[in-house]
């Protein structure tokens, strides 16, 4: 097994003790589910420190990406971002709070429905969004370093029609199983 009694094993004996647990296993698509799952979490540490060095956690990171996609002038309801996020309002309305006194977003009053609520993205969210984003450019060009612009099409549509699958088969899970706060 692996080195040290604590260390995960690899793929190789991982494959090796589920076919002598379940005969059924198919070690190719285990391959590739364990690889594509290990990697996930990889990166998803990676991405975590990125945004740390920033002062930025990643719950933040998701907001001030969910209001950069939502387009300029960047702004959305509480419950359109808590709906985008997979969180609920509660839960919104918390993160909402911390980056308002951090000073990442501002929540304003919708001046043409004074009961609406607008989040608004503010220039140090935007600073800090661009330089999360420079950060993951460079991990991510390093990460796919050593595959040409063939490989890369090939492995981006073939991820692609798996998340399809997924998300055809799992309509309602939006990515979160709970809350990532």
């Amino acid at each position: 097994m692996a080195e040290t009694p604590d260390a995960e094993p690899s793929i190789e004996e991982q494959i090796a003790a589920y076919q002598r647990e379940f005969q059924d296993l198919d070690p190719q698509v285990e391959q590739i589910v364990s690889a594509l799952g290990r990697l996930n979490r990889r990166m998803s540490v990676a991405y975590n420190r990125q945004t740390a060095a920033l002062d930025l956690t990643n719950a933040e990171w998701e907001v001030l990406k969910a209001l950069v996609l939502s387009g300029a002038p960047y702004r959305l309801g509480p419950g359109e971002l808590a709906k985008r996020l997979g969180l609920t309002p509660a839960a919104m309305t918390h993160r909402i709070d911390r980056m308002v006194a951090a000073g990442l977003v501002t929540r304003d009053r919708d001046e043409a429905n004074r009961v609406r609520v607008i989040i608004e993205i503010t220039g140090e969210g935007r600073e800090k969004w661009l330089d999360a984003m420079r950060l993951a450019t460079v991990f991510e060009e390093e990460l796919l370093q050593d595959l040409d612009d063939g490989e890369r099409g090939k492995l981006g549509e073939v991820l692609t029609r798996l998340l399809r699958r997924v998300e055809d088969a799992q309509p309602d899970a939006e990515g979160r199983l709970a809350d990532l706060d």
